[in-house]
């Protein structure tokens, strides 16, 4: 059975499933190791698999089936899926690595220096691994790829 869904839509469709079933995928993971399940967890970024990267794999590669692979908007999605998975692995990563560190420095300053404690501390928003962005992509291409077989 086929669907006639306008290309636009398929690839919107696509993507939001792929960051769906990675955050379904973190739910289980974090049910299995911790013994609990929330809409916060469900919902919160970070974790394996990344949300982010499979989503904007899933998107390139739907774009790619539906406008060519020799597009300018294929290479346009490529590009925007390259910049997230990088800055998910590298920057995200980095600056909550700094924001926990920054965070143990103003306790310790508090605790031992006599220094007002702050009101609030960094937000600490750890990113992701380089395996956990490879799952997250692996995904996304796998969705991408059941979702054209089933839809076209």
């Amino acid at each position: 059975m086929k669907f006639d869904i306008p290309s636009a839509n398929m690839v919107l469709i696509l993507s939001g499933l792929s960051w769906f079933f990675a955050q379904l995928v973190k739910g289980i993971i974090q049910r299995i190791v911790n013994g609990s399940f929330s809409l916060e967890q469900f919902l919160a970024s970070g974790g394996m698999p990344s949300s982010h990267s499979a989503l904007v794999t899933c998107c390139a590669i739907s774009i790619g089936a539906y406008y060519g692979f020799d597009s300018g908007l294929f290479a346009l999605a490529l590009l925007f899926a390259i910049v997230v998975m990088y800055d998910a692995c590298h920057v995200r990563k980095s600056s909550g690595e700094q924001a926990l560190l920054l965070n143990d420095l103003l306790r310790y300053l508090s605790e031992h220096q006599g220094e007002q404690p702050t009101e609030q501390e960094l937000k600490v928003v750890l990113g992701h691994t380089t395996l956990q962005v490879f799952f997250g992509a692996l995904l996304g291409l796998t969705v991408a790829l059941a979702g054209l077989w089933l839809f076209t």
